[in-house]
Order: structure tokens, then C-alpha cells, then sequence
């Protein structure tokens, strides 16, 4: 068995952050789903393919083209579509939104289930995203749920963009959490919710070392 130590969290509790540093310390793979998720909406949106549009989607899901590779030096992971290196165009606000509306398409996210399955490579693998412990890896021996509250998530949000230069003010950034929080939630397939058997950690005042230190604490290898 293969181990599997899956993150799940709503946006800006430090998910991708936590398991790129993880994966390091345990020499593990990582998989961001999310980031497969808006490489997906991107390049829906490069070929003009409408959210209603189900056979193109599925069309694409199948052949798409993606790759990631995690740079030594710094741990960044870089995500590839169509051998174009596009991490930074998944960070886009525009990007996120569309790809949390794809997310509630549930036969998307049944051709999308195999595709995030084959990451699961020996020595292990490290899984960051949304439903990553109750559905893609229901049998993961390992499972955290990050969470923190609305306001301080938003900060964090901000500071992101304004850090990429893009200009942005907390009751929109803020709004916009809350909107793709009641997404995620309430979504028919595969809701937003902590595993049973998941370690939940609020993340709100803690550093990242410390929420490192308390994830590394439960895995065994």
C-alpha cells in the first residue's frame, strides 16, 4: 500500500504552502488538485468552451495535457499545460473562480477522480485539496483538515495579490471567499467537509512552521 497524506481545507488556509514543505521533509509527490482543477478552467478558456458545454469538457478532461514539476531549489511547484509553464496564470482570481464553478460539474469530477488517483507513486504522496481524504483518497492512513477563519483567510488572500502587483481591497477579497466557501459546501458532488478519521487544525493564529510541525507529528514513515 502505497502511503497518502491528504490536506483538505477551504482557499487560504496555507494548503499548498504546508504540503510543498511536507512533501520535501518526506521526500514524498505532491498533488495539488486545485491546481489541476484551474489548469483545467484555463484551458477551457484558451479553446472558448462553455461551462454548459458537457461533451467538449469531457472531451478535454480526457486529453489534457498537464504536468507538474517541483523546482529543488525552492520547493515551488510548476504546473505545464500543453508544455507551457502556467503556474502563474492559475493564480488569477479570474482563473479560480472559473474553476471552482467547473468543480461542481459532477461528471467532470468523475473524469478528473482517475487522473488525480495515478499521482499515488511510491514513496508516498502528499495531496492538497478539497475533497483529497472523504473521496479521491477515501483509504489515505493519513488526513488533516486546515481551516481559519474567513477574515484572516482574505488577508491572506490580499496580501497574495497585492504581492503580484494586483490591486485588491479586503471587503471584495473577503466577499469572494465567502462565495466560493458556500460553493464548495454546498456543492451536490464531493462537498467541502473534514474526513472523519482527519486531524483538523485551525490555522487562523498559527505560523507555518508550527502547522508543519503538527502535520509531520502524525505521519509515520
Amino acid at each position: 500500500m502505497i502511503p497518502v497524506l491528504t490536506i483538505d481545507g477551504p482557499s487560504g488556509v496555507g494548503k499548498g504552502t504546508v504540503a510543498n514543505i511536507v512533501a520535501a521533509k518526506l521526500k514524498w509527490h505532491i498533488l495539488d488538485s486545485g491546481a489541476i482543477y484551474r489548469a483545467f478552467a484555463l484551458a477551457a478558456f484558451k479553446r472558448n468552451i462553455q461551462i454548459e458545454n458537457t461533451h467538449q469538457l469531457l472531451e478535454l478532461a480526457s486529453n489534457l495535457d498537464l504536468k507538474f514539476a517541483q523546482n529543488s531549489a525552492n520547493n515551488a511547484l510548476g504546473v505545464y499545460l500543453d508544455n507551457q509553464e502556467v503556474s502563474s496564470e492559475l493564480r488569477t482570481e479570474k482563473t479560480a473562480e472559473l474553476a471552482s464553478k467547473f468543480a461542481m460539474i459532477g461528471q467532470l469530477r468523475e473524469s478528473l477522480l482517475i487522473r488525480q488517483q495515478d499521482f499515488r507513486q511510491l514513496p508516498g504522496l502528499v495531496a492538497d485539496g478539497r475533497d483529497m481524504g472523504t473521496v479521491v483518497f477515501k483509504d489515505a492512513p493519513y488526513k488533516v483538515f486546515l481551516t481559519a477563519n474567513a477574515e484572516e483567510r482574505a488577508k491572506r488572500r490580499l496580501k497574495q495579490l497585492q504581492q503580484r502587483g494586483i490591486a485588491g481591497n479586503i471587503s471584495h477579497t473577503l466577499e469572494d471567499v465567502k462565495k466560493r466557501d458556500e460553493r464548495d459546501v454546498s456543492r451536490k458532488h464531493s462537498p467541502l467537509k473534514p474526513s472523519k478519521e482527519a486531524l483538523i487544525i485551525d490555522t487562523s493564529d498559527l505560523t507555518v512552521s508550527e502547522v508543519v510541525t503538527k502535520v509531520m507529528a502524525l505521519v509515520k514513515v
